[in-house]
């Protein structure tokens, strides 16, 4: 692997976040966890960091429903940020009334959550993607371009202009609009729709490599392949950029009587799905058991982790909510001892101390009660 730079959270800083009025808390280890009974907290802190890339956080919740009841209505989250010993502060929250969240690094005022990238690349796992492989395709899709996000920066930019693109284009059909109209729109779904694929595709690619390589570790998870499935998929994955955006155009041409009776788009990549099976069973993910489900979903992660600081060159921060009360002991200990190969720092969240007493020296535990964390030294309760 070329030289890779260890990114991670020095200092986090919440203020009228969820339940916190405030919190500050320090980290001096690469892995944390964060430990509570039910309704502590705990989680809110993973998606309070999960707002310091792009996005709209683990739990894709509107803003104003994110700010602590009876505060004013606002939150901020801060954290100081090192790369190789060179701090950076980076800032986000929201103020009742503007139309979303700001961003500050170093106290500049940004834009957009893009330019965050350039300094963090968060991949989380919660519960809520227990039934990634046995849910909607939508899941998978969203999924999919998070992980393409970490790689690419401009992917996030890419979803929403195709998205867009397809909203307008669905309304001049229902509206039996002008056909020059629909040629220009069209264009621009085809323009945004390729590249949305092209960078899902890339990401699969090496995703699938990233797998294999993995797999040959003798990790107690289960080997898994990854593709990308769906009409769409099959008919222009073997054609050259150029090649695909000229057919999907046609496509959409063809298509617009079709369409219009529908009153949606019938064919594109926002149909395509990712497809993951289980290599030894030679099933598909969605068969399996629910604890080989759980499993497999962990492989993916430390693999994508894995890939992000191979391509970017900067290791992710992983955000792990609930993951180690789901894994027998060997599982528990592997998946400790891969997260500190992998240099990564990780927030992990469980209900009983004990789930992370196998935690390597890189590792510190934070009891969350009454709205604060509080160290847990070494051997002590």
């Amino acid at each position: 692997m070329a030289l890779v730079r260890a990114s991670r959270i020095d200092r986090l800083t919440l203020t009228g976040f969820r339940n916190y009025a405030s919190l500050d808390i320090g980290f001096l280890k690469s892995l944390v966890a964060l430990v509570g009974n039910n309704g502590a907290g705990k989680t809110n802190i993973l998606e309070a960091i999960s707002y310091l890339t792009a996005g709209r956080g683990l739990r894709r919740a509107a803003l104003s429903d994110i700010a602590r009841r009876g505060g004013d209505g606002s939150w901020a989250v801060t954290a100081r940020t090192r790369q190789d010993g060179v701090d950076v502060a980076l800032g986000t929250g929201f103020q009742p009334g503007e139309p979303g969240r700001r961003v500050r690094i170093d106290r500049v005022e940004q834009r957009s959550s893009e330019p965050l990238l350039d300094y963090i690349r968060i991949l989380w796992l919660i519960p809520a993607m227990d039934g990634l492989f046995t849910g909607p395709g939508s899941d998978r899709r969203r999924f999919l371009d998070r992980l393409t996000l970490s790689l690419n920066p401009a992917h996030g930019r890419h979803v929403s202009a195709f998205e867009k693109a397809l909203r307008q284009r669905n309304r001049l059909l229902e509206q039996g609009g002008n056909p020059a109209f629909l040629d220009a729109l069209e264009s621009q779904v085809a323009e945004f729709g390729t590249a949305v694929a092209l960078s899902r595709r890339e990401t699969v690619s090496l995703l699938s490599q990233t797998l294999a390589d993995q797999d040959a570790l003798g990790l107690p998870f289960p080997a898994a392949t990854v593709g990308l499935s769906g009409p769409f998929e099959d008919e222009t994955r073997h054609l050259a950029a150029a090649d695909q955006e000229d057919r999907f155009r046609k496509v959409l041409k063809d298509g617009r009587g079709r369409d219009r009776a529908a009153g949606r788009t019938l064919a594109g990549p926002h149909l395509s799905d990712m497809a993951v099976r289980h290599i030894t069973k030679d099933m598909p993910a969605a068969q399996s058991s629910t604890g080989e489900q759980k499993a497999l979903l962990i492989g993916l992660i430390l693999a994508h982790a894995n890939l992000t600081a191979s391509v970017t060159g900067m290791t992710p921060i992983l955000l792990l909510d609930e993951v180690a009360a789901h894994l027998d002991p060997n599982r528990r200990s592997a998946l400790f001892s891969r997260l500190h190969a992998l240099g990564c720092q990780v927030f992990m969240t469980g209900t009983d101390e004990a789930l992370f007493e196998t935690l390597p020296a890189t590792g510190e535990i934070f009891a969350i009660e009454e709205n604060a964390a509080r160290p847990i030294p070494a051997g002590h309760p």
